[in-house]
């Protein structure tokens, strides 16, 4: 295996002998773990932190999209600070902040304080998040090591956002809402201690400078795309409360675009879409990311709103959710080595998007094995399946002094995708929510009308994004015999 990280080592000290790759494996996946359970281990908590702040509908969902949206806009800024500035400090700062921020929204005594606590939690994670997985392609060489590593890292991640409805339902019947977030500290100061311990510093060899500007240009686009989409739930599509923040954040990602292409050291190097691999990557991440991303949000609410679950019932419910998703993610490679990455990647698509249009069925009485335990282990092994195919291929043939930057561009589709696609399918569930309430249906039929349209335009979003799983070009026969040995 190549020299660890590809450090520099003055040269009047002693290199440090590379730590094994399986605690590099180990410390990275960590880091990606407290990411991605973030994400999800908040929804079945909602409820209870509505009780406690006197968070309205909408502070609701921000307690949810504030962690997504900077998170999205500032993976770019943190993958290209791995490549700049070294992988191992860029993961110890995002760490740092990740675990301040979790400290501080636990203690929040207000909605503006949870709210902000996350969107700075979303930033750690934005630093944190990419050069996790730069660490990985830089550690493994490209083939069939690097995509086994790959293959536990997206299994990890995956069983983060799964594990999140269990980890959040148990937290907040059996402590409080509060440990969702407090717990995050503990846990971030060990991974911390052993992350400063198995990495090595490792950076591209290039001047240290950052395109702010852009970090700052995407992520005001993508809020105003957001808070437009969630201003039409009370206001109108047509409404000037929700074309201009459209149209605004439109005009400022037109402006980012313009600025990529003009600047010495872009945050996004716009040259990267001409390679076939990761322009066709993100592009199906976008799509798929819009629907897997609210399948936890809108269940947790189910469970809890109609079913009447407990917090930790609905979270001992996603058990199995979890144990699908990862044995979808381990089980991928060894597809891969047997058969074409982009028909594993299909075959995976399609079964998560049967298995959320089975989820759009739920009824207000619906029983646990049809209503949840089926439609889940289907979407989940899906997912499970479609994510490494799509992660490998996105940074294959990419140079190791980018790594980072692809990285980020990867978890930027995905979360974007999920950030927008939260904030649309939560803005068509409550239309209908009001559809049907104004037609005299009670709350719970109401609602699960409100979940079940969401559930399906879920669905459509992944059937699109598996459709395009075809633009992806074939493994190169290196690759494919690496997979294969």
């Amino acid at each position: 295996m190549s020299e660890l990280l590809g450090r520099r080592a003055p040269a009047s000290r002693t290199r440090r002998t590379p730590a094994p790759a399986w605690a590099v494996l180990a410390a990275v996946c960590a880091g990606q773990f407290l990411v991605v359970l973030d994400v999800s281990v908040v929804n079945v908590a909602l409820p209870s932190m509505r009780k406690a702040l006197d968070l309205s509908d909408s502070g609701q969902q921000w307690v949810v999209n504030a962690y997504a949206l900077t998170f999205a806009g500032f993976l770019l800024l943190g993958g290209r600070a791995a490549d700049l500035f070294g992988r191992k400090r860029t993961f110890l700062v995002g760490l740092g902040l990740f675990t301040a921020a979790s400290l501080a929204g636990g203690l929040a005594q207000d909605a503006w304080m949870l709210i902000t606590a996350r969107a700075v939690q979303g930033l750690g994670s934005a630093v944190l998040a990419p050069t996790t997985l730069s660490i990985l392609t830089t550690s493994f060489p490209e083939g069939s090591e690097r995509t086994r590593a790959i293959g536990t890292w997206t299994a990890v991640g995956a069983g983060g956002g799964a594990a999140g409805g269990l980890v959040g339902g148990l937290l907040t019947n059996y402590l409080s809402w509060r440990w969702v977030l407090l717990v995050n500290v503990p846990v971030g100061a060990l991974v911390l201690v052993v992350a400063a311990l198995c990495l090595t510093e490792g950076r591209a060899e290039r001047a240290r400078r950052l395109d702010v500007p852009g970090a700052v240009l995407v992520t005001v686009g993508v809020a105003g795309l957001a808070y437009g989409i969630a201003q039409s739930e009370t206001h109108g599509w047509t409404s000037v409360d929700s074309l201009l923040p459209l149209i605004g954040g439109a005009v400022v990602l037109a402006v980012f675009t313009l600025v990529e292409a003009r600047t010495a050291a872009p945050l996004m190097p716009l040259r990267l879409f001409r390679v076939r691999s990761v322009s066709a990557a993100n592009t199906v991440l976008l799509g798929c990311g819009a629907a897997t991303f609210a399948t936890w949000y809108f269940l947790s609410l189910y469970m809890q709103n109609v079913l009447h679950y407990s917090p930790v019932r609905a979270g001992v419910s996603f058990l199995p959710h979890t144990v699908s998703i990862i044995i979808g993610s381990k089980l991928a490679p060894r597809l891969m080595a047997r058969f074409d990455a982009r028909l594993v990647g299909a075959t995976g698509g399609v079964l998560a998007t049967a298995g959320l249009a089975w989820q759009s069925t739920l009824t207000v009485h619906g029983g646990f094995a049809g209503t949840i335990l089926g439609p889940g282990i289907l979407t989940m092994f899906g997912a499970g399946l479609l994510m490494t195919p799509i992660s490998a291929a996105a940074t294959s043939g990419v140079s190791m002094s980018e790594q980072g930057v692809v990285s980020g561009l990867l978890n930027t589709s995905r979360q974007l995708g999920g950030a927008l696609g939260l904030t649309i399918l939560a803005t068509t569930a409550a239309d209908r929510v009001s559809s049907r309430a104004a037609h005299g249906a009670d709350a719970a039929h109401a609602l699960t009308a409100g979940y079940a349209l969401a559930f399906l335009t879920g669905a459509a979003f992944l059937c699109v994004g598996t459709c395009l799983i075809s633009l992806l070009p074939r493994p190169t026969p290196p690759l494919q015999d690496a997979l294969t040995k």
